[in-house]
């Protein structure tokens, strides 16, 4: 008789038999003792009773393969995966209200307390408990929502006090809010996972991605250096870093950045945060956040046997989650690659994808013509796509 068929560990990880062997080894077994000439079929009983155990065999297996996987972050799920990072000192972020970055107006000295802005819509935006004006009169704070979900707001829309207070004269939001996030997922929990491993990095700018990455209400982030003498491609200054950072209080990020960068390196960015380091001397940290640019494509595709509306949302979706999915920048390239493209929306592995052919792909960014060029995105650029912005063509 054959070897048990149960799961094994060696030095290359776990193995798990096929179903298909389990089962054979169970219908083996059965005819070791009844007789090789039992009839072990779907349709009796004794071949349903030997499937039926070799079923509760393999999910055995499948349980004991999950235990293995679970003692990983980077195959743990759920619950379990919570247990892992805490080892990292990291729990799974619950649901987050929107934020934005507030630009106040007042008089030097005056103090907001409970502050509150609206925007054109009605939603409230709450400020940080206290907010003092400097010297300047003029200070960027960030505003939550007042409510759970994700909230938006456009530069500019962000113009109402709803707490009159004595010194507070104007506010406004340069730039859009940034959403608020569900639960977090077991995939973003994994990627914070990775990026907190760098908290004792090897470099001055690993270190400061993963502090600025581990705090609170930040989504995405992607940070640039200029080691040169002069300025680069992105329009860094010789010798300076520069963080984009969609999402956390503004002021924690400079904060952050102050205590966290290497000495004699500027920061560049469009916000211009004030702030001190721990010997209390005074400086401006510059961080940017990222400007969202609308995508949109044309699809040109054959219709073959079994397209149906619902094959042609599978390909806006899937062609929606890759553009979102290049990020800050638009990817490691900087450019989105129409080529490329041409993956996501062929749908490889779903067999809807044997109910079309793709003839032709085009796209355009900020309500610009489609066409067949590659879009370039500038290093604080962070693309944007929905399904309504997949134009298609069908033919029979």
């Amino acid at each position: 008789m054959a070897f048990t068929p149960l799961v094994t560990i060696d030095a290359t990880g776990i193995h798990k038999p096929d179903s298909a062997d389990v089962l054979a080894f169970f219908q083996a077994a059965f005819r070791g003792i009844y007789g090789q000439d039992v009839y072990l079929g779907n349709d009796c009983q004794d071949g349903q009773w030997v499937q039926l155990i070799a079923t509760a065999f393999n999910d055995a297996n499948a349980v004991a393969v999950a235990v293995y996987n679970a003692f990983s972050p980077a195959t743990a799920q759920g619950v379990g995966l919570d247990r892992v990072v805490r080892i990292n000192g990291l729990t799974r972020s619950g649901a987050t209200r929107s934020s934005v970055d507030l630009r106040l107006i007042g008089q030097a000295g005056a103090t907001i307390t409970g502050g509150i802005a609206a925007d054109g819509a009605g939603a409230q935006w709450i400020l940080p408990t206290t907010v003092t004006f400097p010297l300047a009169g003029e200070i960027t704070v960030t505003a939550t929502a007042a409510d759970l979900g994700a909230i938006t707001a456009t530069a500019g829309t962000i113009t109402s006090i709803a707490t009159p207070t004595f010194g507070w004269q104007s506010v406004t939001n340069l730039e859009a809010a940034t959403a608020g996030l569900p639960v977090e997922s077991d995939a973003a929990l994994r990627q914070r996972q990775t990026l907190s491993t760098t908290l004792a990095a090897r470099t001055l700018l690993e270190g400061v991605v993963g502090t600025v990455a581990a705090l609170d209400g930040v989504a995405h982030l992607r940070a640039y250096e200029n080691d040169l003498d002069q300025t680069d491609d992105n329009g860094l200054p010789g010798h300076s870093i520069a963080f984009v950072v969609d999402g956390g209080d503004a002021q924690m990020i400079a904060a952050l950045i102050a205590a966290r960068k290497g000495p004699g390196v500027s920061t560049f960015g469009t916000s211009k945060i004030p702030t001190g380091d721990r010997l209390g001397i005074a400086r401006e940290i510059a961080f940017s956040r990222p400007v969202a640019v609308p995508v949109a494509y044309g699809v040109s595709l054959k219709a073959l046997k079994g397209y149906n509306l619902e094959v042609q949302a599978k390909i806006a979706q899937a062609l929606t989650d890759w553009t979102v999915g290049l990020g800050i920048g638009g990817g490691q390239d900087g450019s989105l690659l129409l080529t490329r493209a041409f993956g996501p929306a062929l749908l490889p592995g779903d067999p809807a994808a044997r109910t079309f052919e793709i003839l032709s792909l085009s796209v355009g960014r900020d309500g610009q013509p489609l066409g067949q060029d590659d879009l370039p995105f500038r290093f604080d650029e962070a693309p944007t796509c929905g399904p309504d912005s997949i134009l298609f063509t069908v033919t029979q």
